[in-house]
């Protein structure tokens, strides 16, 4: 704060505060605008929501769909786990705002930093609760919380374009039982007559180092990947993303993290399955050319960046991107990366940079 500024400081502000709404007006101006390249690649951006109510606000910003739909909330600040019908009714209520827009239903994510008071018996607290009980772990555990889950999603699932997605998979066990849960939950509801979607794409969350080394043979066995990169750099880098003390080590431009992404993409193209980036790094523009030219066509992202990430996509081509992102994968380090990229976007959408 600067108190009683002089006449020059106070006509550096009101500039400032002026060119910030004239971008911010520009930027209002393109929701109703296809999300693709100059040269004409379309890059589907999709919105990450936590309550129903966020679609809405979603659409409105220009989101070709929902990406990520965390349903921790169903959980969280209760007494006990919510009914087959608490997860039903929520559900429908997101289809019903998104219309004909596909919605990624990511299953129960509790578990390290996200805790219920309902599952503490089943979830307790841990030295290291990022590498304990949580996420896909916890639903293996509880198949009756998991089995009431998936029955309502696929219950929702013939209001709209439902896909589900497992988070936390590290091992192709783990997958497989995850997927064995879901047909009996489909036998169980053919077998009371109970109206449901069949078909329901399957994915996963790519969030852990092994999915990563085994992700050709995760290829095999899914409908689509999400590349959730804030536990995939944690876990890869060793850094509490929690903790300050090692704030300073966690690096979204990490060259492993780069190699990483650039891998399950290659992966997803070699067996014609679907890739996208739901973690903050598909959230920051200055990421945006690096993604597209490492072969992303789908990102999940925080709904109020969308006007940004727009802008920014439909000024670069894909031979521009593709650029971009050779010289930054042959970087050594973080620092350089993430300077290199802070900078191509300087070129690109020079308003954007702080």
């Amino acid at each position: 704060m600067i108190i009683d500024p002089d006449e020059q400081t106070a006509a550096r502000y009101r500039k400032s505060r002026d060119r910030q709404r004239s971008v911010a007006e520009r930027l209002q101006s393109l929701r109703p605008l296809q999300s693709e390249t100059k040269d004409g690649a379309r890059i589907q951006l999709m919105g990450n929501i936590e309550f129903p109510e966020e679609v809405t606000h979603c659409i409105e910003l220009g989101a070709d769909g929902i990406g990520l739909y965390r349903t921790e909330f169903l959980y969280l600040d209760r007494k006990s786990p919510p009914s087959e019908e608490d997860h039903y009714q929520a559900y429908c209520k997101v289809l019903e705002a998104t219309g004909d827009h596909p919605v990624v239903i990511r299953t129960l994510d509790l578990g390290a930093d996200k805790v219920n008071s309902s599952l503490d018996n089943l979830i307790p607290q841990r030295v290291n609760p990022v590498l304990g009980l949580r996420s896909i772990r916890v639903c293996l555990q509880d198949l009756d919380l998991f089995r009431t889950q998936l029955r309502a999603i696929l219950r929702a699932a013939v209001n709209g374009d439902v896909r589900i997605m497992f988070p936390l998979i590290s091992t192709l066990l783990e997958l497989r039982q995850a997927k064995m849960i879901l047909a009996e939950v489909v036998e169980d509801l053919e077998e009371h007559d109970v109206e449901f979607m069949r078909e329901v794409p399957v994915g996963m969350m790519v969030e852990v180092p092994a999915a990563v080394i085994r992700i050709e043979e995760f290829a095999r066995e899914v409908d689509f990947f999400s590349i959730g990169t804030n536990d995939l750099i944690q876990y890869t880098l060793a850094v509490d993303r929690s903790d300050p003390s090692v704030a300073n080590l966690y690096k979204s431009g990490d060259p492993a993290i780069l190699s990483m992404i650039a891998q399950v993409v290659a992966a997803g193209i070699k067996h014609d399955v679907p890739v996208t980036v739901c973690g903050q790094i598909s959230s920051d523009p200055m990421f945006i050319p690096l993604l597209v030219g490492l072969g992303l066509r789908q990102l999940s992202v925080t709904p109020h960046s969308i006007p940004e990430l727009k802008e920014v996509v439909r000024n670069i081509t894909i031979p521009q991107a593709e650029h971009i992102a050779e010289r930054a994968s042959n970087m050594e380090v973080a620092r350089d990366i993430e300077n290199y990229l802070r900078g191509e976007l300087k070129t690109i959408c020079p308003d954007l940079v702080v």
